[in-house]
């Protein structure tokens, strides 16, 4: 037991930080959970990028989402200084009593100085302005064998509250409006709940993509052993470019759902799967807090670290000696050798494992 520990009875409000992407924000989500299971009457907030937001909107221990959006730097000195006036004027009104800060962004120190609460904990690093800013600390070497929803746990491990098994889920609840939208874009295509396989090869960062001739090839693979495909990737050229790829090797064309669903939408679709294909991306992720079995293809990220949390899976990744860099493809390249060789063969074969 910690020496310091924060007084569960006493919280009132808190606030939880977590700048950083989708996937990143998404693994946050059992520690909501864990805290409201400590301190049921504490109010706890979330602050995170705009665009984020809808990895933790509804989940059932936030009271309230606060956003910052990436673009209120281009609104101009003046435009910019007041949206973080009214950002920082609604939580000072929150009178947070403890504020949880997840990553390193030196932003979370102003924010926490500013907000001023009894208690605040946050990743240990050096600098006096980081260290009066916080009253508790917690180990911030990520570990290279310890998945992140456990580091992100350790924030309330650190201020004495051990999280139970249960708390530790992964959850992300896609509305009812995401729902309906896909059970008709399922009935236009003539497709039920757990009659499909669902693949998103694409990612922001194309050094984690496997080639689009091999999706193309176990497309073809599963297709032939009698499975209904569907293919998402987010709106973007480059992603949407991989997809169109993959399609003209296909041989029975999949149903191509690309940049046509928001995030909600994707949960919501992928709930629905019998299995999801894909690579180290926020889809994988949200595939995983959905339930939905998972194949996971990694390169020079760490599947220890990163990979499927909490659900049926298979991590197929080479034997590269020099992985998990975290480089972006080898030497700078944007192609990672240790993705690009990976066989077919080996992930059809966990495909046929999950699937059977």
């Amino acid at each position: 037991m910690v020496d310091d520990p924060v007084s569960t009875g006493a919280l009132k409000r808190a606030l939880v930080i977590k700048l950083r992407h989708h996937g990143d924000v998404l693994l946050t989500a059992p520690v909501f959970s864990a805290l409201k299971q400590a301190a049921p009457d504490c109010e706890i907030d979330a602050l995170v990028y705009s665009d984020t937001a809808p990895m933790l909107a509804d989940h059932p221990a936030i009271a309230r989402l606060h956003t910052i959006d990436r673009n209120w730097k281009k609104l101009g000195l003046i435009g910019q200084a007041r949206a973080e006036w009214g950002l920082l004027s609604q939580l000072r009104a929150r009178d947070y009593s403890l504020v949880v800060h997840l990553t390193e962004h030196k932003r979370g120190a102003w924010l926490t100085r500013l907000i001023d609460p009894r208690w605040a904990v946050a990743p240990r690093r050096k600098g006096e302005f980081w260290r009066g800013s916080f009253s508790h600390f917690y180990p911030w070497a990520n570990h290279p064998r310890r998945h992140t929803v456990e580091t992100n746990l350790d924030a309330l491990r650190r201020i004495g509250i051990q999280p139970h098994v249960v708390d530790k889920r992964v959850i992300m609840v896609p509305g009812a409006a995401a729902e309906a939208r896909v059970d008709a874009l399922l009935a236009e295509h003539g497709l039920a709940a757990k009659q499909f396989i669902h693949l998103h090869p694409a990612s922001r960062w194309l050094f984690k993509c496997w080639p689009s001739d091999k999706v193309a090839a176990l497309c073809n693979a599963l297709h032939a052993r009698g499975h209904r495909l569907v293919l998402t990737a987010a709106p973007d050229d480059k992603e949407k470019a991989l997809i169109a790829d993959v399609l003209r090797g296909c041989s029975a064309a999949p149903i191509d759902l690309s940049g046509q669903l928001s995030l909600k939408e994707l949960a919501a679709l992928t709930a629905r799967a019998r299995l999801f294909v894909g690579v180290d991306s926020a889809p994988m992720h949200i595939a995983a807090a959905m339930g939905t079995p998972t194949v996971a293809l990694f390169g020079p990220s760490g599947e220890l670290e990163w990979g499927p949390w909490n659900v049926a899976h298979r991590v197929v990744t080479s034997n590269h000696s020099c992985r998990p860099c975290g480089q972006d493809g080898c030497g700078g390249s944007k192609v990672s050798e240790c993705l690009t060789t990976l066989p077919v063969e080996q992930v059809l074969s966990a495909c046929t494992e999950l699937l059977a």
